[in-house]
């Protein structure tokens, strides 16, 4: 029985829900910064250990993974103390801030070869994703030479009102961009080389928010595919994961509108819709569950491996060194 210690009880509730659908799980302990969120979780989880300092589920000596939800600020430390502990660690995106830290996470890794480490990059998750994939890997869809993926976040008082705006640094494409650059990478199964970026503080200019709110990021891959994604922090529009994939023989679109399978360019043809569901966000605890199986059986592949995770945020840190310096950047893969 693995003993499980979440820090941060934001989204970190999801992750509490997803270990006690596990029979392999024991949730023990809980962690929070705000006495509020301490008080609810010790009314709705009777027997956990509620505490305010992550050190105490940290440097617990019973605990077996920690399930990290803090501020993306607290990410870096969390994780290196938790390896450093012998915990296995699953973290909120983003995995840390920049490629240093990164790299140091890499390094610790490589130390402690026994231990687990995974993120939760949930829209592997969504059967209708999951469907686009497996038709693009089967040939039908022909050759890609175009994938588009829009963050809309649609919730523009998380970034202005909540604790983003209090942070020395904030990442749109951190905290928005890397679902879908996370969504592309797995859907295609390439790697990008280059990216070109730009951003904006347009949509929330007159708000508390000082890092900017709007990305757009190119991306060029080894075979001339092209990758367009943005973090749409300021959108009049709902929550909603835009993807386009274009190939020489079919195309692909999920957007509000719906979701449709393009097979000729005849204006008045009657599209196959695609019908799997989306958003299905009662799946999304699999990301945890498979994390889990993975810990206890190494033959067994998570749905979001190790490797992804610095995939996903090396492109992440050229597309924020391309908004800083306005060039092109190549992507070294940490």
């Amino acid at each position: 029985m693995l003993k499980v210690g979440v820090i941060g009880l934001g989204v970190g509730e999801k992750h509490v829900e997803g270990y006690l659908q596990h029979a392999d799980c024991e949730v023990v302990s809980l962690c929070d910064l705000t006495d509020e969120k301490l008080a609810m979780a010790g009314e709705k989880y009777p027997g956990m250990k509620i505490v305010s300092d992550a050190g105490e589920i940290l440097e617990d000596r019973e605990i077996d993974v920690v399930s990290i939800a803090s501020y993306d600020n607290y990410h870096y430390e969390q994780i290196i103390t938790a390896l450093n502990q012998d915990k296995h660690v699953f973290v909120e995106k983003p995995l840390c801030l920049n490629i240093q830290e990164a790299q140091d996470i890499r390094k610790c890794l490589r130390e402690h070869p026994g231990l687990k480490l995974s993120s939760n990059l949930v829209l592997r998750t969504c059967p209708r994703f999951k469907r686009i994939r497996d038709v693009f890997h089967s040939g039908a869809m022909g050759r890609l030479f175009c994938v588009e993926g829009d963050y809309y976040w649609g919730r523009i008082h998380k970034l202005t009102q909540g604790w983003r705006k209090d942070m020395d640094f904030y990442s749109i494409v951190y905290g928005a961009a890397l679902h879908m650059i996370d969504l592309i990478l797995w859907t295609t199964g390439m790697r990008p080389t280059e990216v070109k970026a730009y951003s904006n503080r347009i949509a929330t200019e007159n708000t508390p928010l000082r890092p900017d709110s709007f990305a757009s990021i190119l991306m060029k891959f080894e075979d001339g595919t092209v990758g367009k994604v943005t973090g749409n922090g300021g959108c009049v529009h709902p929550h909603f994961h835009r993807l386009a994939v274009f190939g020489t023989r079919k195309t692909a679109i999920h957007d509000i509108t719906g979701a449709k399978w393009l097979n000729t360019s005849d204006p008045n043809a009657d599209f196959m819709d695609i019908t799997e569901e989306y958003p299905a966000k009662e799946k999304r605890g699999e990301v945890i569950s498979s994390f889990v199986d993975y810990i206890l059986n190494d033959n067994i592949q998570p749905i979001v491996p190790t490797n992804d995770v610095f995939d996903g945020m090396s492109v992440c840190f050229a597309a924020e060194k391309a908004m800083n310096e306005s060039c092109a950047v190549k992507v070294n893969y940490i």
